[in-house]
């Protein structure tokens, strides 16, 4: 199967800028995006198209906020959308399908930038997240794709040391991905490509990405029992229309 995951910071506007052409031709078997800004209830505008099958999760707690989709043509098994934890509803961040012979998550992390507060729901969803793939991995493996709002190591960013003290890179995001892998959680990216200079999120500012100043946020990582399947694993940075470029998994399913 070919997964992909991209931040697309908006699909009404993406749409504008050639998701449709990108959907067409990525081949892949199922899409996940995130930070749809879909309010609940136009869904349908974004409906099913020739080649995909459609599922959203929309934020209810604000219009025009969060929200993650996904398009698949692989029928899964079933479907569920957000945490169990009423506590983390509302903001439009997960959907769940279960295949044959995996557990797949579309995730749109918090952002810790926002104060104390938000910070401490980030680290707390986290930790909820981790929980839930940990009971349902007891019976099939994970993949998890998403914007994860954390670069994991220095090799993840451009400027480290600066963003020591920023979210997206404070020490205690960090050491929650540290845990995460320590779980055995497999970041697919670095089986293939372990130096820097690759990055998945520029800021619209300063012309970040015209000058590759860039943060590795956006992953697809799977339980160590399916390390041996994955063929290949890939980041679209010539892919434009958002801050966030595409991800992508090549995996044996079978």
């Amino acid at each position: 199967m070919i997964l992909m995951s991209w931040n697309v910071n908006g699909l009404r506007a993406v749409v504008q800028k050639g998701f449709w052409d990108w959907l067409g031709g990525c081949g892949a078997d199922v899409v996940g995006v995130q930070e749809s800004k879909i309010q609940t209830g136009h869904e349908a505008d974004f409906g099913h198209t020739e080649a995909y099958r459609t599922v959203w999760c929309s934020a209810t707690v604000k219009k025009g906020y969060s929200g993650v989709g996904c398009f698949y043509r692989v029928e899964p098994l079933a479907i569920s959308l957000e945490l169990p934890d009423p506590a983390f509803g509302g903001e439009g961040r997960l959907i769940h399908m279960e295949f044959d012979t995996f557990h797949f998550f579309n995730v749109y992390f918090p952002n810790g930038g926002r104060g104390p507060e938000r910070l401490a729901y980030k680290l707390a969803f986290y930790d909820a997240f981790l929980a839930r793939a940990e009971e349902l991995r007891q019976a099939k493996p994970i993949v998890a794709c998403g914007d994860f709002n954390t670069a994991h190591t220095a090799l993840d960013l451009k400027n480290a040391k600066a963003n020591e003290k920023t979210s997206g890179f404070l020490p205690e995001e960090r050491a929650w991905l540290d845990a995460f892998t320590a779980a055995g959680y497999v970041d697919t990216f670095r089986m293939f490509t372990k130096e820097g200079g690759h990055y998945t999120w520029w800021d619209y500012r300063f012309k970040a990405r015209d000058r590759n100043v860039g943060w590795r946020i956006d992953y697809f990582f799977v339980s160590e029992e399916l390390r041996g399947q994955v063929r290949r694993a890939w980041i679209e940075d010539a892919v434009m229309g958002s801050d966030h470029c595409p991800v992508g998994l090549d995996l044996d399913a079978t």
